[in-house]
């Protein structure tokens, strides 16, 4: 308001293009800010920021390539700005390029010790390559500078919470709330602990007063469908499930609980359209295939059904295997064809040659993706799956092993689990998989594949204390 002011007080626009074009952006008028900060030159002194703001208007409605360009022009005339830093790290991040994302973080902390953004950024970057534990010292030292800061509280309460510590979580939520009532993001928090906690209906209830913000959060679109199916209103879950599977089409958990949730209404032909060939796939999980003979059942289709179930109780390890692609070969590599450095063509191109039995061509594809992103864990992902799948274990270890040196993850971890059990490495796949759940306690997933492999190794008692903690968090069955 106060330059609005001053411009109808005859300041000229050009005097305070950067600061009005700046407050636009933070008010979320990206119409206005564009048509201000693209309309004409910035005055002597404003012009790294100017090109900052555009970089950062250009970065927000993900046109990557405009927003690299006004960072770099902004980096020409101030290479020692942390929050440019700041802004080149999220611009790398987001184009796929999270080694060169952690390079700038590092900078931007360099260049600010106590900046609450850059700490903040390193803390979320250090959550993505090494794990929970070791990102919470980075949000307390950004606490530490600022105790009040919103963004920071957001995401210490989150990792707190992610790391099972659901009092420490709930004192920082409420911090939150009282620092600024109202904040959408502690009530999320909130809701995902009463969800924790058991409690459905707060749980409910705290989701809607969060109204439509974050209607289109995967993991909001999880959770709300999660609550309305354990409230008895499977309709509502099969709303939520099917907006998350139309947005993840190779999310499999969200697609069996859509075929889940339309089995409870009755709905079982849907249900087994939603299962399709995933349920006939050799990498089925037990509750897929239930959840697919339970509608089979339904359509008096009950012989296959049996069979399925027969399937689920044989207990046998699921093998890895290629997400199916539903297109030609040919189309899939005309696709590629046009922009191989990719993922988007590379990845369906991918699978579709191993699924044709083509899996050293797959090798070299992923390779040339690979040597343009090396900075991508998922380029190095990529290179190992297609190796993976070629029999070539060893290979694919190397190639995981590179990626969890960016970003060590759940993918990451299940990966490089696989290819050292397939090598006879059983006690080092245990090792790895402890280091992993040291760092992220809460994940379930870890917690099974080192049952798995502790029980493999003949240690019955350290696989029945970790099923102990299993079925106490109602990941298992009482029996």
């Amino acid at each position: 308001m106060p330059l609005r002011q001053a411009l109808r007080q005859g300041v000229p626009l050009t005097e305070v293009r950067a600061e009005l074009g700046d407050a636009l952006l933070l008010q979320g008028n990206r119409q206005e800010a564009r048509k201000v900060l693209y309309g004409g030159a910035f005055p002597s002194g404003t012009e790294a920021r100017g090109w900052r703001l555009k970089g950062r208007l250009e970065l927000v409605e993900g046109n990557l390539g405009a927003a690299g360009y006004a960072f770099d022009q902004a980096l020409r005339l101030a290479p020692d700005e942390s929050s440019l830093w700041i802004d080149i790290a999220r611009l790398r991040f987001m184009g796929g390029e999270e080694a060169q994302a952690i390079e700038a973080a590092d900078r931007a902390v360099r260049l600010a010790p106590r900046d609450p953004r850059s700490l903040e950024l390193r803390g979320l970057l250090v959550r993505e390559q090494f794990g929970l534990r070791a990102a919470l010292p980075w949000f307390e030292a950004g606490l530490a500078a600022a105790p009040d800061d919103t963004g920071l509280l957001g995401e210490y309460a989150a990792t707190l919470g992610d790391l099972g510590q659901y009092r420490a979580m709930l004192v920082v939520c409420r911090k939150l709330a009282k620092v600024d009532p109202g904040n959408l993001r502690a009530l999320y928090l909130q809701a995902v602990l009463a969800a924790r906690a058991g409690r459905i209906d707060l749980a409910r209830k705290i989701m809607q007063q969060t109204g439509t913000a974050f209607r289109d959060v995967p993991a909001a679109m999880l959770l709300n469908g999660l609550l309305e199916y354990q409230a008895g209103n499977a309709n509502l879950a099969v709303g939520y499930f099917d907006r998350l599977v139309r947005a993840q089409p190779d999310n499999l958990q969200a697609r069996t609980l859509l075929a889940r949730a339309l089995e409870r209404e009755g709905l079982n032909q849907q249900a087994l359209d939603v299962a399709g060939q995933w349920a006939q796939s050799a990498s089925a999980s037990r509750y897929l295939l239930m959840v697919t003979a339970d509608a089979l059942s339904g359509l008096r289709r009950k012989r296959e059904g049996e069979q399925l179930r027969g399937r689920a109780a044989r207990a046998e390890p699921v093998p890895a295997t290629v997400i199916p692609t539903g297109q030609p070969l040919g189309a899939l590599a005309i696709g590629y064809g046009q922009s191989p450095n990719l993922a988007a063509t590379a990845v369906p191109y991918i699978r579709g040659l191993i699924e044709a039995g083509s899996a050293g061509e797959a090798v070299a594809v992923a390779d040339r993706l690979r040597q343009a992103s090396p900075g991508a864990a998922g380029a190095w992902l990529l290179a190992g799956d297609a190796r993976l799948m070629s029999g070539d274990f060893a290979e694919a270890q190397e190639m995981y092993g590179r990626a969890a040196v960016i970003r060590f993850n759940l993918p990451t971890l299940q990966r490089i689990d696989l290819v050292l059990r397939r090598q006879g490495k059983a006690a080092e796949a245990n090792a790895l998989v402890a280091r992993y759940l040291w760092q992220n306690p809460g994940s379930p997933q870890a917690m099974k594949l080192l049952s798995a492999g502790r029980a493999e190794l003949g240690d019955a008692a350290g696989a029945a204390m970790i099923e102990a903690v299993l079925r106490a968090r109602g990941l298992r069955n009482p029996s």
